[in-house]
Protein backbone atom coordinates (compact mmCIF):
# COMPACT_ATOMS: atom_id res chain seq x y z
CA UNK A 1 0.00 0.00 0.00
CA UNK A 2 1.24 3.33 -0.81
CA UNK A 3 1.28 6.23 1.87
CA UNK A 4 1.85 9.77 0.25
CA UNK A 5 2.19 12.94 2.27
CA UNK A 6 2.83 15.83 0.30
CA UNK A 7 3.40 18.81 2.05
CA UNK A 8 3.78 22.40 0.35
CA UNK A 9 4.48 26.13 1.32
CA UNK A 10 20.29 9.44 1.69
CA UNK A 11 22.29 7.85 4.31
CA UNK A 12 23.69 5.23 1.70
CA UNK A 13 22.30 2.59 -0.31
CA UNK A 14 22.88 -1.05 0.59
CA UNK A 15 26.55 -1.90 1.76
CA UNK A 16 27.39 -4.53 -0.30
CA UNK A 17 25.99 -2.66 -3.42
CA UNK A 18 27.98 0.42 -2.40
CA UNK A 19 31.54 -1.81 -1.87
CA UNK A 20 30.89 -3.19 -4.89
CA UNK A 21 30.02 0.48 -6.79
CA UNK A 22 33.54 1.36 -5.29
CA UNK A 23 35.86 -1.14 -6.75
CA UNK A 24 34.31 -0.56 -10.10
CA UNK A 25 34.77 3.45 -9.79
CA UNK A 26 38.44 2.63 -8.74
CA UNK A 27 38.78 0.56 -11.29
CA UNK A 28 37.89 3.09 -13.46
CA UNK A 29 39.23 5.81 -12.35
CA UNK A 30 42.51 7.34 -13.03
CA UNK A 31 44.46 10.62 -12.50
CA UNK A 32 44.79 12.12 -15.70
CA UNK A 33 41.66 14.61 -16.18
CA UNK A 34 40.77 16.44 -18.98
CA UNK A 35 40.22 19.85 -18.80
CA UNK A 36 37.34 21.73 -20.73
CA UNK A 37 39.65 24.77 -21.38
CA UNK A 38 40.91 22.50 -24.33
CA UNK A 39 38.03 22.17 -25.90
CA UNK A 40 36.19 25.03 -28.23
CA UNK A 41 32.70 26.53 -25.93
CA UNK A 42 30.43 25.36 -29.22
CA UNK A 43 31.25 21.97 -28.52
CA UNK A 44 29.29 22.45 -24.42
CA UNK A 45 26.12 23.33 -25.95
CA UNK A 46 24.16 19.27 -25.66
CA UNK A 47 26.36 17.71 -28.26
CA UNK A 48 29.46 17.03 -25.67
CA UNK A 49 30.05 13.34 -24.61
CA UNK A 50 30.21 13.52 -20.68
CA UNK A 51 33.86 14.15 -19.60
CA UNK A 52 35.63 14.80 -15.83
CA UNK A 53 37.21 18.07 -15.01
CA UNK A 54 38.88 18.91 -11.91
CA UNK A 55 37.78 21.22 -9.37
CA UNK A 56 41.00 23.16 -8.96
CA UNK A 57 43.34 22.96 -11.54
CA UNK A 58 46.95 23.07 -9.48
CA UNK A 59 47.20 22.36 -6.20
CA UNK A 60 44.34 20.78 -4.58
CA UNK A 61 43.82 22.55 -0.62
CA UNK A 62 44.27 19.71 2.07
CA UNK A 63 45.17 17.04 -0.03
CA UNK A 64 46.54 14.57 1.48
CA UNK A 65 48.36 13.18 -1.83
CA UNK A 66 47.57 13.14 -5.64
CA UNK A 67 45.83 10.22 -6.29
CA UNK A 68 42.45 9.96 -7.70
CA UNK A 69 40.97 9.88 -4.09
CA UNK A 70 43.10 12.91 -3.34
CA UNK A 71 41.43 15.18 -6.40
CA UNK A 72 37.67 15.96 -6.42
CA UNK A 73 36.51 16.44 -9.70
CA UNK A 74 33.18 17.30 -11.79
CA UNK A 75 32.11 14.98 -14.40
CA UNK A 76 29.47 17.24 -17.11
CA UNK A 77 26.47 15.76 -18.62
CA UNK A 78 25.15 17.94 -21.53
CA UNK A 79 22.18 17.60 -22.68
CA UNK A 80 20.82 16.20 -25.93
CA UNK A 81 19.18 19.41 -26.95
CA UNK A 82 19.75 22.75 -26.36
CA UNK A 83 20.25 23.93 -22.92
CA UNK A 84 17.81 25.56 -21.02
CA UNK A 85 20.09 27.52 -18.84
CA UNK A 86 19.27 25.30 -15.51
CA UNK A 87 22.01 23.60 -14.04
CA UNK A 88 21.94 21.11 -11.32
CA UNK A 89 25.29 19.84 -9.39
CA UNK A 90 24.64 16.33 -7.55
CA UNK A 91 25.89 14.76 -4.91
CA UNK A 92 26.27 10.89 -5.03
CA UNK A 93 25.67 9.00 -1.23
CA UNK A 94 27.94 6.64 0.37
CA UNK A 95 27.86 7.49 3.93
CA UNK A 96 30.88 9.63 3.43
CA UNK A 97 33.39 6.30 2.80
CA UNK A 98 32.43 5.89 -1.02
CA UNK A 99 30.06 7.01 -3.31
CA UNK A 100 27.07 5.49 -5.51
CA UNK A 101 27.59 7.10 -8.61
CA UNK A 102 25.72 5.47 -10.53
CA UNK A 103 22.61 5.33 -9.10
CA UNK A 104 22.84 8.15 -7.37
CA UNK A 105 24.78 9.92 -10.01
CA UNK A 106 25.18 9.29 -14.07
CA UNK A 107 21.19 7.95 -13.61
CA UNK A 108 20.35 11.10 -12.28
CA UNK A 109 22.30 13.74 -14.41
CA UNK A 110 20.56 11.51 -17.38
CA UNK A 111 17.11 12.23 -16.03
CA UNK A 112 17.91 15.57 -15.59
CA UNK A 113 19.14 16.02 -18.78
CA UNK A 114 16.44 14.53 -20.58
CA UNK A 115 14.53 18.11 -19.36
CA UNK A 116 17.10 20.48 -21.11
CA UNK A 117 19.28 20.40 -17.53
CA UNK A 118 22.63 20.63 -18.05
CA UNK A 119 24.11 18.25 -14.56
CA UNK A 120 27.26 17.84 -12.66
CA UNK A 121 28.46 14.96 -10.90
CA UNK A 122 30.41 15.41 -8.07
CA UNK A 123 33.49 13.36 -6.66
CA UNK A 124 34.06 14.81 -3.41
CA UNK A 125 36.55 14.16 -1.00
CA UNK A 126 35.33 11.48 1.42
CA UNK A 127 36.79 8.84 4.35
CA UNK A 128 38.84 9.09 7.61
CA UNK A 129 41.82 10.76 5.67
CA UNK A 130 38.80 13.81 4.77
CA UNK A 131 36.66 14.67 7.85
CA UNK A 132 33.99 17.79 7.07
CA UNK A 133 34.44 20.29 6.45
CA UNK A 134 36.72 19.05 3.80
CA UNK A 135 33.30 17.42 1.49
CA UNK A 136 31.53 20.85 2.23
CA UNK A 137 34.51 22.97 0.92
CA UNK A 138 34.37 20.52 -2.26
CA UNK A 139 30.87 21.05 -3.06
CA UNK A 140 30.91 25.09 -2.03
CA UNK A 141 34.25 25.16 -4.53
CA UNK A 142 31.74 23.03 -7.02
CA UNK A 143 29.14 26.10 -6.80
CA UNK A 144 31.70 28.30 -7.55
CA UNK A 145 33.26 26.29 -10.62
CA UNK A 146 30.09 25.78 -12.43
CA UNK A 147 29.23 29.69 -11.94
CA UNK A 148 32.37 30.64 -13.23
CA UNK A 149 32.10 28.53 -16.41
CA UNK A 150 28.40 29.47 -16.82
CA UNK A 151 28.95 31.30 -19.92
CA UNK A 152 30.27 28.07 -21.53
CA UNK A 153 27.80 25.85 -20.81
CA UNK A 154 25.10 28.27 -21.68
CA UNK A 155 23.40 28.25 -17.38
CA UNK A 156 21.99 30.99 -16.11
CA UNK A 157 24.41 31.67 -13.22
CA UNK A 158 21.34 32.12 -10.75
CA UNK A 159 19.54 28.69 -11.98
CA UNK A 160 22.70 26.70 -10.11
CA UNK A 161 21.10 24.09 -8.22
CA UNK A 162 22.14 20.73 -5.84
CA UNK A 163 20.85 17.31 -5.66
CA UNK A 164 21.77 14.93 -3.16
CA UNK A 165 21.20 11.62 -2.30
CA UNK A 166 21.47 10.05 1.45
CA UNK A 167 25.07 11.17 2.75
CA UNK A 168 24.64 13.24 -0.37
CA UNK A 169 21.46 14.86 0.39
CA UNK A 170 23.23 15.37 3.84
CA UNK A 171 26.32 17.21 1.86
CA UNK A 172 23.46 19.08 -0.46
CA UNK A 173 21.60 20.33 2.22
CA UNK A 174 24.39 21.78 4.11
CA UNK A 175 25.82 23.73 1.05
CA UNK A 176 22.67 24.73 0.96
CA UNK A 177 22.48 26.61 4.54
CA UNK A 178 26.18 26.99 4.64
CA UNK A 179 27.34 29.69 1.81
CA UNK A 180 28.88 32.48 1.08
CA UNK A 181 28.53 35.20 -1.64
CA UNK A 182 32.30 34.71 -2.55
CA UNK A 183 35.72 36.67 -2.22
CA UNK A 184 35.52 39.88 -5.03
CA UNK A 185 39.46 39.97 -4.67
CA UNK A 186 40.07 36.72 -5.06
CA UNK A 187 42.80 35.83 -7.70
CA UNK A 188 41.12 32.83 -8.66
CA UNK A 189 38.19 34.08 -10.70
CA UNK A 190 36.34 30.71 -9.54
CA UNK A 191 36.93 32.10 -6.12
CA UNK A 192 34.87 35.46 -6.50
CA UNK A 193 31.43 33.07 -7.35
CA UNK A 194 28.88 32.90 -4.76
CA UNK A 195 28.75 29.11 -3.36
CA UNK A 196 24.80 29.13 -2.43
CA UNK A 197 22.54 26.84 -4.40
CA UNK A 198 19.42 28.46 -6.34
CA UNK A 199 17.36 25.58 -5.23
CA UNK A 200 17.95 22.14 -3.85
CA UNK A 201 16.27 18.33 -4.31
CA UNK A 202 17.14 15.78 -1.57
CA UNK A 203 16.62 12.11 -1.63
CA UNK A 204 16.51 10.44 1.50
CA UNK A 205 18.93 12.69 3.02
CA UNK A 206 20.76 11.12 5.82
CA UNK A 207 20.80 14.21 8.41
CA UNK A 208 20.57 11.89 11.40
CA UNK A 209 24.78 11.28 10.89
CA UNK A 210 25.04 14.36 12.82
CA UNK A 211 21.92 14.39 15.15
CA UNK A 212 21.98 10.72 16.77
CA UNK A 213 25.46 9.82 17.82
CA UNK A 214 23.95 6.31 19.15
CA UNK A 215 22.49 5.68 15.23
CA UNK A 216 23.94 2.53 13.42
CA UNK A 217 25.09 5.48 10.97
CA UNK A 218 26.83 7.73 13.28
CA UNK A 219 29.16 10.07 11.11
CA UNK A 220 32.03 10.55 14.23
CA UNK A 221 31.20 6.21 14.60
CA UNK A 222 31.99 5.69 10.48
CA UNK A 223 34.97 8.28 10.42
CA UNK A 224 36.84 6.73 13.54
CA UNK A 225 36.84 10.71 15.19
CA UNK A 226 37.87 11.20 18.59
CA UNK A 227 36.44 14.40 18.90
CA UNK A 228 33.11 15.35 18.67
CA UNK A 229 31.00 17.18 20.95
CA UNK A 230 27.97 18.73 20.92
CA UNK A 231 29.30 21.75 19.13
CA UNK A 232 31.23 20.23 16.34
CA UNK A 233 27.99 18.74 15.57
CA UNK A 234 26.14 21.51 15.40
CA UNK A 235 27.63 23.32 12.84
CA UNK A 236 26.68 19.95 10.27
CA UNK A 237 23.43 19.95 11.06
CA UNK A 238 21.45 21.54 8.25
CA UNK A 239 17.96 22.31 10.29
CA UNK A 240 20.08 24.08 12.78
CA UNK A 241 21.35 26.57 10.10
CA UNK A 242 18.30 27.19 8.03
CA UNK A 243 17.16 30.93 7.86
CA UNK A 244 15.26 32.82 5.39
CA UNK A 245 18.55 32.63 2.75
CA UNK A 246 17.77 29.01 2.51
CA UNK A 247 17.07 27.98 -1.04
CA UNK A 248 13.54 26.52 -1.95
CA UNK A 249 14.21 22.83 -1.54
CA UNK A 250 12.27 19.64 -2.56
CA UNK A 251 12.62 16.49 -0.29
CA UNK A 252 12.13 13.28 -1.04
CA UNK A 253 12.11 10.35 1.51
CA UNK A 254 9.90 6.71 2.68
CA UNK A 255 8.77 6.30 5.81
CA UNK A 256 10.04 2.82 6.62
CA UNK A 257 13.53 3.66 5.10
CA UNK A 258 15.83 0.80 6.72
CA UNK A 259 18.97 3.22 7.20
CA UNK A 260 17.56 7.11 7.49
CA UNK A 261 14.99 7.49 9.52
CA UNK A 262 12.47 10.42 7.85
CA UNK A 263 13.01 12.47 11.13
CA UNK A 264 15.63 14.27 10.12
CA UNK A 265 13.85 14.99 6.98
CA UNK A 266 10.87 16.39 8.44
CA UNK A 267 12.87 18.68 10.77
CA UNK A 268 14.48 20.13 8.23
CA UNK A 269 11.38 20.49 6.43
CA UNK A 270 9.86 22.15 9.32
CA UNK A 271 12.97 24.45 10.08
CA UNK A 272 12.02 25.62 5.84
CA UNK A 273 8.22 26.09 6.43
CA UNK A 274 9.49 28.21 9.76
CA UNK A 275 11.98 30.20 8.13
CA UNK A 276 9.11 31.02 5.06
CA UNK A 277 11.09 29.30 2.57
CA UNK A 278 9.41 27.50 -0.12
CA UNK A 279 9.75 23.47 0.43
CA UNK A 280 8.06 20.70 -0.59
CA UNK A 281 8.41 17.49 1.05
CA UNK A 282 7.01 14.22 -0.27
CA UNK A 283 6.86 11.25 2.14
CA UNK A 284 6.28 7.85 1.22
CA UNK A 285 4.67 4.84 2.96
CA UNK A 286 7.49 2.03 1.72
CA UNK A 287 10.47 1.94 -0.24
CA UNK A 288 13.88 0.87 0.54
CA UNK A 289 16.97 3.33 1.25
CA UNK A 290 19.12 3.98 -1.60
CA UNK A 291 16.51 3.93 -4.21
CA UNK A 292 17.90 6.53 -6.46
CA UNK A 293 14.87 7.28 -9.15
CA UNK A 294 12.78 4.17 -8.15
CA UNK A 295 14.86 1.53 -9.06
CA UNK A 296 11.25 -0.35 -10.98
CA UNK A 297 9.07 0.12 -7.89
CA UNK A 298 6.10 0.90 -9.26
CA UNK A 299 5.25 3.40 -6.08
CA UNK A 300 8.61 4.83 -6.14
CA UNK A 301 8.79 5.43 -9.76
CA UNK A 302 6.48 8.23 -9.10
CA UNK A 303 8.80 10.71 -7.01
CA UNK A 304 10.14 11.73 -9.96
CA UNK A 305 7.38 12.90 -11.49
CA UNK A 306 6.58 15.67 -8.66
CA UNK A 307 10.11 16.64 -8.69
CA UNK A 308 9.02 17.09 -12.66
CA UNK A 309 6.11 18.97 -11.97
CA UNK A 310 7.79 21.48 -8.88
CA UNK A 311 11.16 22.35 -11.19
CA UNK A 312 8.54 23.14 -13.76
CA UNK A 313 6.43 25.33 -11.97
CA UNK A 314 9.38 27.31 -10.53
CA UNK A 315 10.06 28.06 -14.11
CA UNK A 316 13.17 26.02 -14.27
CA UNK A 317 12.56 24.40 -17.58
CA UNK A 318 11.61 27.58 -19.25
CA UNK A 319 14.56 28.66 -21.42
CA UNK A 320 17.40 31.48 -20.11
CA UNK A 321 17.51 34.66 -21.83
CA UNK A 322 20.92 35.24 -23.17
CA UNK A 323 20.03 39.16 -22.61
CA UNK A 324 19.51 38.74 -18.77
CA UNK A 325 23.22 38.26 -17.99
Amino acid sequence: MLFTLSLRSGMFSCLGMLLAGLASSAAAGGDDVPDTRQLPPQAYNGYLEQHTVPLWAGDVPDAQGEGFRDRPTLTIYPPGQQPNGTAVIIAPGGAYQVLSDNTEGRQIANWFNTRGVVAFVLKYRLGPDYPMPVPLEDAQRAMRWVRAHAEEFSIDPDRVGMAGFSAGGHLAALTGTRFDQGDTDADDPVERQRSQPDFLVLGYPALVMFSDPDSRIDYCTLMGLDECDQNWRERYRPERQVTGQTPPTFIYQTTNDELVPPQGSIDLYTALVNAHVPAEMHLFGNGPHGSGLGMGNVALDGWTTLLDHWLRGRGLYERAQPSEH
